[in-house]
């Protein structure tokens, strides 16, 4: 019975401070206006109050019935939006997310996820602060040219491995989250999708540069407060008889399956294909719409996306069929992580289009005109929603506000400080939860699946208001005020 009051206890927490709150009026809304009725929003907090309270108090329950519950709550979305606005726009709503957002997103991590479980690192490099500071700050770097996805996925298990003789590690891989996961993805149109869309939308490939500094101080403030965290937690595993597995003296480190590092390039060239291919004449009809496989209403599979799909898949099935199986042995390689990743997200895609809809009608109407406004909404929006659309809501909001100096994109006239806000906000900020960006949870399930315990959800949520917000702070008085 404790159980479950806890559980009605965090669900009406959830639904009271759900962000959606701020953004939509009473009632509902009419269909053709674009906004929808806040409470058809229930069952994408009912999905996250499960996501973070059932592993907690019914953990082999949850493990079991994932899929039932994924069902569960797209349905008590999908029915009541069927029976408000029509079967066909339901189906419309539903097909347009499963196949323009979803399948793109798995189909991308499935290809990162297997071309990166062929790589492994072997040798004597044990997991002390320094090297555990070197290894997050390398990952960091990467994410802006492989993807935080790309980076995470290469990096996660060798940085497991490493510290697999600490007792205490955990905070490892939230650091990992922190940095590789999300901050470090902040560099260029590669490293996370919401600057892909905004590559695609006239900012300049290169432009992400200017977000240097603001990465460099993040990442020098959390890697200093990570590395006196370790060493305090490393003294201690020291101190209970803890070892490192050292064969021999040195530093000798051997890497095997490198040359599934082509394949990881075959992917990043197929994300930068899918961001570049829709804007040539080619690929458009005569009334400017990309072309592609028309699905249902005006849902559309575009080429450009089918080249994408294509392109990763073939990448992922030669990354196999040229790997020994004794690289994945090592590497502990299981498909869990990937079938958790694959379920629960779907009925996240699918309950968060509400929250979507009404973000998208009401996000002119929040009287957001300063960077550092764009910088906490976009930010605190992109922890619990897709970045990439609140980041593209944030962007056209900014170019209708009739600025005339700044960045000149097909949205408007940006000025460069707003543009930087709202980029570091989508980017950085996903770091605030695990479903906030989706290498988060993909590292916290393969962290789990090798004997590290991980902070639950509301854990994780005590360390990025803990470490995370401060350091937003610090952001928005020196680059956004």
């Amino acid at each position: 019975m404790k159980k479950w009051l806890t559980f009605l206890g965090c669900l009406c927490t959830a639904l009271i401070w759900n962000p959606m709150v701020s953004l939509a009026g009473e009632g509902a809304a009419e269909a053709g206006q674009g906004t929808v009725p806040l409470w058809l929003c229930i069952p994408f907090a009912g999905l996250l109050i499960c996501i973070a309270v059932l592993p907690l108090v019914r953990g082999e329950w949850w493990e079991e019935h994932q899929p039932l519950a994924v069902l569960f709550w797209s349905l008590l979305f999908v029915v009541p939006f069927a029976v408000c606005y029509g079967v066909g726009t339901a189906a419309e709503t539903v097909l347009e997310c499963l196949v323009n957002d979803y399948l793109t997103f798995i189909i991308l991590l499935f290809g990162l996820f297997c071309v990166a479980g062929n790589i492994t690192m072997e040798g004597d490099l044990a997991g002390s602060p320094r090297i555990n500071v070197g290894l997050l700050a390398l990952g960091t770097i990467l994410s802006s040219w492989v993807g935080t996805t790309g980076a995470s996925m290469l990096m996660v298990r060798p940085v497991i491995k490493m510290n697999s003789w600490r007792r205490r590690k955990s905070h490892i891989m939230v650091f990992f989250i922190f940095l590789i996961s999300n901050i470090g993805g902040c560099l260029t149109p590669i490293g996370d999708p919401p600057l892909l869309m905004g590559f695609m939308r006239g900012v300049p490939f290169f432009w992400s540069l200017h977000l240097l500094p603001v990465m460099l101080l993040n990442m020098v403030v959390l890697l200093f407060v990570f590395y006196w965290l370790d060493r305090r937690a490393y003294r201690k595993d020291i101190a209970e008889g803890c070892k490192p597995d050292i064969s021999k003296p040195g530093t000798e480190v051997s890497i095997s399956g490198l040359h599934n590092l082509i394949f990881l390039a075959v992917i990043v060239a197929a994300v930068i294909l899918s961001g570049t291919l829709p804007s040539l004449a080619a690929f458009q009809d005569a009334q400017g719409h990309v072309k592609g496989i028309h699905l249902f209403g005006e849902v559309v599979l575009t080429f450009p996306a089918i080249i994408e799909m294509v392109m990763i898949l073939i990448a992922a099935f030669l990354s196999f069929r040229t790997t020994d199986v004794q690289i994945r042995r090592k590497n502990h390689f299981t498909w869990g992580a990937i079938q958790e990743v694959a379920v629960l997200f779907v009925g996240i895609f699918i309950t968060m289009q509400p929250a979507l809809m009404i973000l998208k009608a009401k996000g002119a109407e929040l009287g957001i005109t300063e960077p550092y406004q764009m910088f906490w909404v976009t930010g605190m929006l992109s922890s619990f929603l897709d970045n990439t659309p609140t980041y593209l809501v944030f962007l056209t909001t900014a170019g209708a506000l009739g600025f005339t100096e700044g960045m000149a994109t097909t949205l408007g006239m940006v000025p460069v400080t707003m543009l930087e806000a709202i980029s570091c906000g989508a980017v950085f900020m996903g770091a605030n939860t695990y479903i906030g960006n989706a290498p988060n949870f993909m590292v916290k399930a393969i962290s789990d699946e090798n004997g590290i315990r991980m902070p639950s959800f509301f854990g994780y949520l005590l360390w990025s208001f803990g470490f995370l917000v401060p350091v937003f702070l610090l952001d928005m008085i020196i680059f956004f005020l």
